[in-house]
């Protein structure tokens, strides 16, 4: 069986969500759950100024643009891109194009087969992000976050900072 790979679906400007809808209702009801997996509109918070205050509120970051992770064959090609508001797949003359693990790291999905053998004492080196080059000792594991909090030394002081599984490396 094929893999589910993520996907770009260029919508109308403005029915981003009204595709979302549509193609959740269209996957329940003809039981396309195994090979539609999930549709995803990615959003970042942005701070607004009204009358003075600040405001958080999220904020569409691809407006026209709709994700799909799913197995890609005839039938599920066929009903995303006949779903109303879509426009077409993102990719060379509207082929669809999959999105590698690397372009989906920056909205939240991650790879599934991320190595999880860190423990509280473990000394670990910071790869890549903001603390990069830094090594510490693991002070807590959080398995469902995927994180792992490390103290670093910053202004002369030890301070805890919390790094993904897919930023450090074990020493």
């Amino acid at each position: 069986m094929a893999e589910a790979r993520w996907y770009v679906v260029h919508t109308y400007s403005g029915y981003e969500n009204k595709v979302k809808a549509n193609l959740e209702k269209t996957i329940a009801n003809r039981h396309l759950e195994e090979e539609i997996l999930e549709v995803r509109i990615p959003m970042q918070d942005v701070a607004e100024y009204k009358n003075g205050s600040r405001k958080m509120v999220q904020k569409k970051m691809f407006p026209g643009y709709v994700m799909v992770n799913m197995i890609l064959n005839d039938d599920t090609w066929f009903i995303v891109r006949n779903t109303r508001g879509v426009t077409g797949f993102v990719g060379p003359d509207g082929k669809a194009v999959p999105l590698t693990e690397d372009e989906m790291r920056p909205y939240g999905v991650r790879p599934k087969n991320i190595e999880m053998d860190y423990k509280v004492g473990d000394t670990v080196m910071v790869v890549e992000g903001a603390w990069e080059g830094t090594t510490g000792m693991v002070q807590a594991v959080n398995p469902s976050k995927e994180t792992v909090t490390i103290n670093v030394e910053l202004f002369g002081r030890e301070t805890p900072v919390e790094i993904t599984f897919l930023e450090i490396k074990k020493l």
